[in-house]
């Protein structure tokens, strides 16, 4: 199961909530740095991969922002902590495949054992990045609260107990989200340098 070429020189874990804007601030790390230093890991996409295939559903409609991930989403919550049970680091593994780039960036850490994955297979290499939203702007993005979804662990499992190297606050007032990014493009740039 292990096809990595080699070993990253940076892994940066970012967690947050749902419309957060976690995937913006990931993909805008990656758009500064490029795909061929950079690449963006979603534990998520393995995970709904394998929930597809196992349910016969369309993978590019639950991959997608719409509807049809939405009434799925509970399920897949609970189908993917029992595969954590059995294996906390399944969906870690799947998501790393493949990955050569020294600086990976992963969009989508949901719980502690996903940090400590990565803590544990990469303990010089990760930091953890926490990026926060309120509720006000989450809800202007769309965001409603969903019992079963919003207070269960894959939303809450990192709000507290973890100290996060960084904490990026991505507001429309907040100090820019390019201030904010400085200190993790320039480490994310020295790792790449040292490749």
């Amino acid at each position: 199961m292990e096809d990595r070429v080699s070993e990253p020189k940076l892994v940066l874990v970012f967690s947050g909530k749902r419309k957060s804007g976690k995937d913006y601030v990931t993909d805008l790390i990656q758009n500064r740095l490029g795909s061929d230093v950079c690449c963006v890991l979603r534990l998520s996409g393995p995970l709904k991969h394998q929930y597809a295939q196992e349910h016969g559903l369309d993978l590019d409609q639950l991959l997608g922002p719409g509807l049809y991930k939405e009434q799925y989403r509970a399920d897949m919550i609970r189908w993917g902590e029992t595969r954590r049970r059995q294996d906390p680091g399944f969906f870690c593994r799947l998501a790393t495949r493949g990955a050569q780039q020294p600086v990976w960036v992963v969009s989508d850490a949901r719980r502690l054992s996903d940090l400590q994955w990565f803590w544990s297979e990469f303990p010089r290499q990760t930091r953890s990045v926490r990026v926060q939203s309120s509720e006000t702007t989450r809800q202007q993005r769309g965001w409603s609260f969903t019992a079963g979804v919003d207070d269960a662990e894959s939303e809450c499992g990192l709000d507290s107990g973890i100290e996060f190297d960084w904490i990026i606050s991505n507001e429309a007032d907040a100090l820019s989200l390019e201030e904010q990014l400085q200190p993790i493009l320039k480490l994310a740039e020295e790792a790449a340098d040292n490749h």
